[in-house]
This record gives C-alpha cells, sequence and structure tokens, in this order.
C-alpha cells in the first residue's frame, strides 16, 4: 500500500540547514500495523507529516519516493493532496486538545470534513457526524455532538479526533502519539478502538510513539528511529528478546516491567548500587476524612469524598487512578495550592488546612512541603532562566543574599545532574529532560521534608524518564524526603513506591504495600488498571 525510498527531509533554522530524516526506506502492506519508535528528535513525525505534505515552514522533502498505491504523494499537486487528506490518508495528532478548533462545536468539526470530500451533505451531515461518532464508541453521541473541546475529557477528545480521521474511510490511519497524556484505562479503551476499527474496516496504519511496550502490543512490526535514521525493524517479539542495535536496547532496558528493578532501566554502565532509605515508624503526613465540593451547573462536583492515609516519614506512597478520580485536587490541597471543603491534612502533627491556601503562600511552613509538577513546560515562567527559576523560592521563603544563591543554585544544578552551561537557557532552549531537572531542583531547593509528585515523568521519553526516575530515587535517599507520587503509570509506581492508594471517583477503594496490592488487588477496580497497563514481552534474560 505505501512504499518509502530514500526519503530525505530538512529544515532551515537560523543556525542553518537540519537534516530531520536522512534517507530512509520502508513499506506498509494492505492490513498491516507499523510502529515507528524512537525519542523526541529521531524524525518520528517528520516522517509522518512528509508523508501527508504537511511540514512545518522551512521543511522540505529534499529527496526520495513515496508512493501510496500508485500515487506519487512526493510530486503530487495540491489540489490532489487535499483529496487525498482525509478520504485516503487520515491522522490522528498527538495532541487533540490543540488538533481540535477550540470555539467550534465538536459535531460541526466532523461535518466539516464530511462535507470537504463530499461524503455528506447539508441535509444529512448531522446524521453522518453522529453515526461517526457512535463508531468510535461515544456514549450519548446526539448530546455530545453540540459540546466544545474544553466541555470534554482528554479520552473524549481523543475519540473526537479519532471520529473526524476515520469518519472518510480511509485506508491509511497514521497515529502519532495518540496516547500522550491519557490514562492508562483511557490509553488502553482508545488503543483497542483504534486496532478493532482498523481490523473491521481492512485499514492500514502508522503508529507512532516513543513507548515500546504499547508498540510491542498493538503493532505487527516495529521500526526503530534514531537522529532521522531507522537502526533497526522487525517482530515486536524479537525486538525485545534481542535487541541488535545498542540504541534499540537502550529503550528496551528503559521500559519498565514487572520484576525488575528502578537501576535496572538505566545502561549498564550507570547502574550504581542504591542507597538505603530509611521508613521512620511514624506518620509525618495525616489525611482525615479529606473532603472537596465543587458547584457544577447541574449540582455539587464531589471531587474527593472522605478520604483517609498515612504517609510515614522517609516513605513514598503512590497515588494512583485514572483522569478524574481527585488525585490531583487530593494532591494540591497537601500542598496547600486549594482549600478542602471539609476534613484535615495534619502535617508533622499540625492540622495544616487550617490556613487558608492564601495565606499559607508566605507561611514559613511552605518550605517543608514542596511539589513536583505534571507539565515541566507549563510550570516554569518561560520569561526566567533556569537560573532564576531555581533560585525563586530560596529569594522568596529562604531570603537568601545574591551570592549565596547564586552559590546555592549552582550546588542544586549539581545535585540534580544540570549541566552548568545550561543555567542561562530558558525554558524553550532546554529539552523535556532538562525541565524537568529544574522543576525538581526548585522543588528541592529548600530540603522540604515532603515532596508531592503529579506525574512527574508523563510527558519524557523512556530513556529520560529512567533517568529522573532514578534521580529522585538518589535524592530521597540523600535528603531523607518523603514521597507522594501521583501517577496512572502502575509500572514506575511499582519501581518508586513502598505503599500504593487506589483511588476511583474521589474514593479511596484500596491501599496497601504496592508490592502486596500489585501481585494480589483486592478490587476489581485495581485489577482492571493493572490488566490495562501494556505488558511488554520479557526479555530473554532477566536484566539484574
Amino acid at each position: 500500500m505505501l512504499s518509502v525510498r530514500d526519503l530525505a527531509v530538512s529544515f532551515q533554522t537560523r543556525r542553518g540547514e537540519v537534516n530531520a530524516v536522512r534517507g530512509i526506506s520502508f513499506d506498509l502492506a494492505k492490513g498491516e500495523i507499523l510502529g515507528i519508535v524512537g525519542e523526541s528528535g529521531s524524525g518520528k513525525s517528520v516522517t509522518s507529516y512528509a508523508l501527508m505534505r504537511i511540514l512545518d515552514a522551512g521543511g522540505v522533502i529534499r529527496a526520495g519516493e513515496v508512493q501510496y498505491s500508485g500515487l506519487d504523494l512526493r510530486r503530487a499537486s495540491e489540489r490532489a493532496m487535499t483529496d487525498v487528506r482525509g478520504r485516503e490518508i487520515s491522522m490522528i495528532f498527538q495532541n487533540p486538545r490543540a488538533a481540535l478548533n477550540p470555539i467550534r462545536k465538536v459535531g460541526h468539526q466532523i461535518e466539516d470534513v464530511l462535507r470537504q470530500h463530499a461524503r455528506a451533505t447539508r441535509q444529512d451531515s448531522r446524521d453522518k457526524a453522529i453515526a461517526a461518532m457512535q463508531a468510535v464508541r461515544i456514549k450519548d453521541a446526539e448530546s455530545r455532538f453540540d459540546a466544545y473541546p474544553f466541555e470534554l475529557s482528554g479520552g473524549m477528545c481523543q475519540r473526537i479526533v479519532c471520529a473526524i480521521a476515520l469518519a472518510c474511510d480511509p485506508r491509511l490511519l497514521i497515529a502519532d502519539e495518540p496516547t500522550t497524556g491519557l490514562d492508562i484505562t483511557t490509553q488502553k479503551a482508545v488503543m483497542d478502538l483504534v486496532r478493532d476499527l482498523i481490523r473491521e474496516r481492512q485499514m492500514s496504519s502508522i503508529l507512532i510513539t516513543h513507548d515500546l511496550g504499547l508498540a510491542a502490543q498493538y503493532c505487527d512490526r516495529i521500526m526503530v528511529m534514531k537522529d532521522g535514521e531507522i537502526v533497526e525493524q522487525g517482530d515486536p517479539a524479537r525486538i525485545f528478546e534481542a535487541p541488535r542495535h545498542p540504541y534499540s536496547r537502550r529503550l528496551v532496558d528503559a521500559t519498565p516491567r514487572a520484576g525488575e528493578s528502578i537501576r535496572s532501566l538505566l545502561p549498564p554502565a550507570d547502574r550504581t548500587p542504591l542507597k538505603p532509605h530509611v521508613v521512620q515508624p511514624r506518620a509525618l503526613v495525616q489525611v482525615r476524612d479529606l473532603t472537596k465540593t465543587y458547584a457544577g451547573k447541574s449540582g455539587p462536583v464531589h471531587a474527593v469524598r472522605g478520604i483517609s492515609f498515612d504517609i510515614m516519614q522517609g516513605q513514598s506512597v503512590g497515588l494512583v487512578g485514572e483522569s478524574g478520580c481527585g488525585k490531583s485536587t487530593t494532591s494540591e490541597i497537601m500542598v496547600r495550592l486549594q482549600d478542602a471543603t471539609s476534613g484535615a491534612v495534619i502535617f508533622d502533627g499540625t492540622d495544616i488546612t487550617a490556613t487558608p491556601a492564601r495565606a499559607y503562600a508566605r507561611d514559613p511552613r511552605r518550605a517543608d512541603i514542596q511539589m513536583v509538577f505534571q507539565d515541566a513546560t507549563d510550570s516554569l515562567n518561560p520569561r526566567h532562566s533556569a537560573r532564576q527559576t531555581i533560585a525563586e523560592p530560596l529569594r522568596r521563603l529562604a531570603g537568601m543574599g545574591r551570592a549565596q544563591c547564586a552559590a546555592r543554585v549552582d550546588e542544586l544544578a549539581a545535585l540534580v545532574g544540570l549541566p552548568h552551561s545550561l543555567l542561562d537557557r530558558f525554558p524553550h532552549q532546554l529539552s523535556g529532560g532538562q525541565k524537568a531537572r529544574v522543576g525538581i531542583a526548585r522543588a528541592v531547593a529548600l530540603e522540604p521534608r515532603f515532596l508531592i509528585l503529579d506525574e512527574p515523568t508523563a510527558a519524557l521519553d523512556v530513556s529520560i524518564q529512567a533517568v529522573v526516575l532514578n534521580l529522585l530515587v538518589d535524592l530521597r535517599a540523600k535528603l531523607g524526603m518523603t514521597y507522594l507520587f501521583v501517577s496512572h503509570d502502575l509500572h514506575v509506581v511499582r519501581l518508586l513506591c513502598d505503599h500504593v492508594v487506589v483511588m476511583k471517583d474521589g474514593v479511596i477503594c484500596e491501599q496497601g504495600p504496592t508490592q502486596s496490592v500489585m501481585a494480589n488487588p483486592g478490587n476489581a477496580y485495581t485489577k482492571t488498571l493493572l490488566d490495562a497497563a501494556p505488558k511488554p514481552p520479557a526479555r530473554r534474560q532477566p536484566q539484574t
């Protein structure tokens, strides 16, 4: 169906020409699902944009041939490509909210595609759009038709994007990181849906992802890219069992799996012995009957409903559950960014919820509880350099002078492995992993006793995630901190946490030692979460 030969793509930048894709070749058979995996900057997305001829300004196909069912996509006219896009080849983009028009109802956006390709008229476009929504398993599609993107969850927006992509019955579907930012059960639902629709409609598909476990579970063949080149391709099980290229081996090693240690995610040369951490038999944090209720359009919304749990001093506790279960609301109340409706958070014997969140910003106790936020990009001030960002809590809460502050920033950068040369760069000049290190350095600047980590590695490549997770383990041992790790990735929680608390619909449905809960879940919902986690093929020889 698709044949790519010696494809080369480059971009003109201020610093000269950048070769993003360097002479790659591959074929895609009818009915096949091909996974393209690799880290950020490897050329995965650029390859798909080149196939669709939607490269950013400055991007150009320098060489190569792209044949789709006899049509030369590289040399086809823009009018011909407009007809191909959506009707023959469709794409699910990485960020569903960014891909949807925020001020246009989602049903109308599906109608636009149908009418663009003469698949519907003004009279029947609404019915066909609703049918497209029902095809991607959207419940109550008629009422969802008139919703705006901001009124829908991330998983629902992803389904709308799928409906748009599949509305005209394309023969080839390109899915670019379709599950980024989705919780584990929504991820499985979306991927199962895409796979089933591909099988039902006898389509072909290209799945672009940095998650090898996901690719292994859903793809017939995997192609590994690095620096714009294909370094290895083949059967998923073979690549996991015996990767031939060192880069493939590094990606496979960095993929979290059951039965492995956190150090096994790193390259063998970096697997230093783990320093022991000590858990004291006293509760540092006690959450008691915590409740948070919001006013909704059709009545009160109960985000958190009377939950209680303890975190021992030196312990790492995982807080897991789907999007909307109350994890982030709970953590924001604990770090005093929100006020509780009722209940208490007792930190070291003192009820900190007695002080309103607005007043707590200047409270001396603020230094004891810090947070690493989910999106490293959005949580950093774009106008502040890395140095200014790390220095801010030192100036505001510790009252340090300029010289003392500068010395402490250098010390913190070394602690989190951030090169000194990067301290004067702004967030847009840093990679995802570097921005994560800046966020962690800022959070540990005042050596807090309690650190809340809200999905700190959710958007990172697997090898960068491995480094950041190991950094967090080492910092916990070195500084004697206590962690609350908020996540939907159960493989990561298994590696990082001693104890786990599982939430659903604002209540705790199960809690206990991590290994015990993961091995023998006592609640049906916990079992559902575990079953939804991607299960990469096992290595031929277990890592030590």
